[in-house]
């Protein structure tokens, strides 16, 4: 049976922590927690532009939230650094399982789609450099719609946009937030669970899958279809 896939971008494909290095040279040993601050305020920028319905495009929460995180750490950034930093952010790399996890499922007739809260064109920049792009149908945006995940119109949307039922369609992502929108909306999800660190969310549901790599996604998702 052929499946349509969703990948997230952000944290799941691409790994958002790849901006640490090119902080070194602005913040020094303060980089890594710069980095995970700096990804935080951005997620919640969106969520509570979502609430408030009050969208303004992914690209504004990440420059906002990179502000708020130099004033909040009291490490004065300029804007020409500002500039040099957001650029970082859309050429991040992927994480090292991505290439050989996609070619492989689309190698076996599966519908793949790249699914973000990110601008199309940084989305497309951010696959281009990380030498995935190929992989993908298309690349669905909730720019599209003006909100952001976890609203239930986000996933609704990919499926109208990808002609694809719900029950046929699996979201891979390493955000529990995401994952929980989507299995709201009747999507299967699979959590890519990036580090142990992670935990997720305690609520009513948890995903069908949970794996530790892309590398395993396409025999685990085999053994449930079976």
């Amino acid at each position: 049976m052929q499946l349509t896939f969703a990948f997230d971008i952000y944290g799941t494909l691409i790994d958002t922590a790849g901006v640490t290095r090119i902080l070194q040279a602005t913040v020094g040993e303060q980089a890594a927690l710069f980095a995970s601050r700096w990804r935080d305020k951005q997620l919640e920028y969106s969520f509570r532009r979502g609430l408030m319905q009050q969208y303004v495009d992914f690209s504004v929460c990440t420059r906002q939230a990179l502000q708020f995180t130099a004033s909040q750490l009291e490490l004065p950034i300029d804007l020409v650094e500002q500039e040099r930093l957001l650029e970082a952010y859309r050429q991040l790399p992927p994480f090292p399982d991505v290439a050989p996890a996609l070619e492989a499922l689309a190698e076996t007739g599966h519908r793949l789609y790249a699914f973000s809260n990110g601008l199309p064109d940084d989305l497309e920049s951010l696959l281009d450099s990380a030498g995935i792009a190929k992989h993908f149908l298309d690349v669905v945006s909730v720019h599209e719609i003006r909100t952001f995940k976890p609203n239930p119109a986000v996933y609704r949307h990919f499926l109208k946009r990808s002609h694809t039922e719900a029950g046929n369609c699996w979201l891979i992502s390493s955000n529990p937030f995401d994952l929980l929108g989507g299995m709201a909306c009747g999507m299967r999800s699979a959590w890519i669970r990036r580090s142990q660190q992670q935990h997720f969310d305690p609520w009513d549901r948890q995903p069908d899958l949970t794996l530790a790599s892309l590398d395993e996604l396409g025999q685990a998702i085999s053994r449930t279809d079976q």
